[in-house]
C-alpha cells in the first residue's frame, strides 16, 4: 500500500503543477487576445518542441502580415497622394472656367455656371472621401453661427434654383453651435445638393425645428421605406439611385462619417412622391471650443 498511496501523491503533485502551468499560460494568451495588437514577443517562452514549433508558426504568419499590412499601406498612400494632388490641380481650371462665364449673362452660360459648380462639389466630394481616415486630418472647433454658414452654402446653389425654377423657403437659424466650419458646410452643401437634385417642382425649404433639429426639406421624389435605414450606408443607392445611373451612394455616407467626427447626429425622413427631410442635430453635449 505504501507504494501505491507515493505514487498517487506523486501524481496528485504533478498533477497540481501541470494544471497551474497550463492555466497560467492559458490566462497569458487570453490577455494577449485581449490586447489585440501583441507581437510575437510577448508570447510566453515556449517549454517543449510542440510549443516551439506553434511559436515558429505564429512567427511566420506574422512577418507575412506585417509585410502585406506595409504593402498595402504604401499603396493607399500613393493612392491617397495621388488623388489630392489630382484633386487640387483640377482646381485651377475649374476656377478659370468660372470667371470666364462670370462675364456671361445668358441662359446658357447660368446652366454652364451650375454643372460647373456640380464638377467642384465632387472634386471636394473627393478630397473629403481621402481625408475621413488620414491622420492629418484637422478638425478646428469654434463656436460658429449656424445661420452664416448656412447662408454662404446655400448661396452657391443660386444658378441651380434659378435654372430649374424651383423655390427656396428660408427662416433664420437663431443658433449657435461649436463646430467645425468647413466641414459643417461640407455637410450642409451635400444635403442642398440632394434636395436640389431630386426635387423637379415645389422647392427647398430650411428652418430650425422645435427640437433644435437643423431641417433641409425638399418636395422631391422622396425615398422608399426600406431604403430609408440603409441611405447612409456606403455605396448604397436604392431605388432612386438606379434610376438615376450617375448616383454614387457617397454623399449621404460622407454626411454620416463627418457628423459623427462633429459629435452631430444625422437623421432622415421621407414620404415617396412627397419630399425628403433630413434634420442635424443641433443640441450638443461634451463640445468645447478651441
Amino acid at each position: 500500500m505504501y507504494p501505491i498511496v507515493l505514487c498517487v501523491f506523486i501524481g496528485i503533485l504533478f498533477m497540481i503543477f501541470d494544471y497551474t502551468k497550463v492555466k497560467r499560460l492559458h490566462e497569458t494568451l487570453q490577455n494577449i487576445k485581449k490586447l489585440g495588437s501583441a507581437t510575437v514577443s510577448d508570447l510566453p517562452q515556449y517549454s517543449s518542441l510542440l510549443q516551439q514549433d506553434y511559436y515558429d508558426v505564429i512567427s511566420a504568419l506574422r512577418d507575412e502580415v506585417m509585410l502585406k499590412e506595409e504593402h498595402f499601406n504604401e499603396k493607399y498612400r500613393d493612392m491617397s497622394e495621388y488623388y489630392s494632388v489630382w484633386a487640387h490641380q483640377i482646381k485651377t481650371p475649374i476656377a478659370s472656367m468660372k470667371l470666364t462665364l462670370q462675364g456671361a449673362d445668358s441662359q446658357e452660360a447660368r446652366k454652364l455656371m451650375s454643372e460647373l459648380m456640380r464638377i467642384e462639389r465632387y472634386v471636394e466630394m473627393v478630397l473629403a472621401f481621402i481625408r475621413l481616415d488620414s491622420t492629418s486630418t484637422d478638425y478646428v472647433f469654434r463656436e460658429y453661427d449656424v445661420d452664416t454658414i448656412v447662408r454662404q452654402s446655400v448661396r452657391q446653389f443660386a444658378s441651380d434654383f434659378i435654372g430649374k425654377k424651383i423655390s427656396l423657403q428660408y427662416e433664420n437659424i437663431n443658433e449657435k453651435i461649436v463646430t467645425d466650419e468647413k466641414w459643417f458646410a461640407f455637410v450642409v452643401e451635400q444635403i442642398l445638393s440632394n434636395a436640389v437634385k431630386y426635387t423637379k417642382e415645389g422647392g427647398v425649404k430650411i428652418y430650425k425645428s422645435d427640437d433644435n433639429h437643423l431641417c433641409i426639406e425638399d418636395t422631391g421624389i422622396g425615398i422608399a421605406p426600406e431604403d430609408l435605414p440603409r441611405i447612409f450606408e456606403k455605396g448604397y443607392t436604392g431605388f432612386n439611385g438606379r434610376a438615376d445611373k450617375s448616383a454614387s451612394g457617397i454623399g449621404l455616407y460622407l454626411c454620416k462619417r463627418v457628423c459623427g467626427n462633429l459629435k452631430m447626429n444625422i437623421t432622415a425622413k421621407s414620404e415617396v412622391g412627397k419630399g425628403t427631410v433630413i434634420m442635424l442635430d443641433l443640441n450638443q453635449n461634451n463640445i468645447k471650443h478651441e
